[in-house]
């Protein structure tokens, strides 16, 4: 039986993997921290609305046995890099040092496809900073999901990502940007859970998550 700490829980990935931990019987209980409420309630499931600048206020919670992380946002939310970098790494690597400080074992994140500390793209080079930062901690098992572009249902609607959705699709049939294929939101979270699940650490691509899926 285990405790699963989440953060990201309000994004396409997280409502999905909130939903199919609730389903797991192997957790047996679920903390989510978040920036604003996901309007999700079940039995299993705690959320914790903070502030991710105020770690003193909240640090102190994070204990379990795996951390989830599939926090993240976009250029076109954040307004500015710097906004962006905030959320998509000094969030996201200063969660994880903490749990790993408080004793959590197991780390599961979800990066992009192409993360590369040393890309000239932002948010690729973004993806692979928080990729290297993250493996330096001293978590037991450390697994990294590299999937594409995500397809799925969001609660707010992004009329770029769409088309670019399209695009790509269109691309991929041309057999162009195979590594950039878009994936399902909840492929993805189901591939997270089965990765924490093998107890051993390693960063899955595209072929390997749908694997990790079924």
């Amino acid at each position: 039986m285990k405790k699963a700490l989440v953060i990201g829980a309000t994004g396409m990935v997280g409502t999905q993997l909130i939903q199919l931990l609730a389903s797991d019987e192997t957790y047996t209980e679920i903390v989510s921290f978040v920036r604003r409420s996901s309007g999700y309630t079940h039995s299993k499931l705690t959320e914790l609305i903070i502030d991710f600048d105020q770690p003193e206020k909240w640090r102190n919670l994070v204990t379990g046995d795996v951390l989830f992380s599939t926090l993240g946002t976009t250029i076109a939310k954040a307004k500015t890099k710097e906004a962006q970098y905030k959320v998509d790494f000094t969030y996201q690597n200063n969660f994880a040092e903490i749990a790993a400080k408080n004793g959590v074992s197991d780390y599961v994140l979800v990066s992009s496809a192409g993360a590369n500390a040393k890309s000239k793209t932002f948010y690729i080079k973004t993806k692979g900073q928080l990729d290297q930062a993250v493996q330096t901690l001293p978590f037991k098992h450390i697994n990294i999901l590299r999937p594409g572009p995500l397809d799925g249902d969001r609660d707010e609607n992004r009329v770029g990502e769409k088309i670019g959705l399209s695009v790509m699709y269109g691309l991929n049939k041309l057999g162009l940007f195979q590594k950039y294929r878009p994936i399902k939101a909840n492929l993805v979270a189901n591939a997270m859970i089965h990765a924490e699940q093998k107890n051993k650490s390693a960063i899955y691509t595209f072929d390997e998550i749908h694997k990790l899926a079924k």
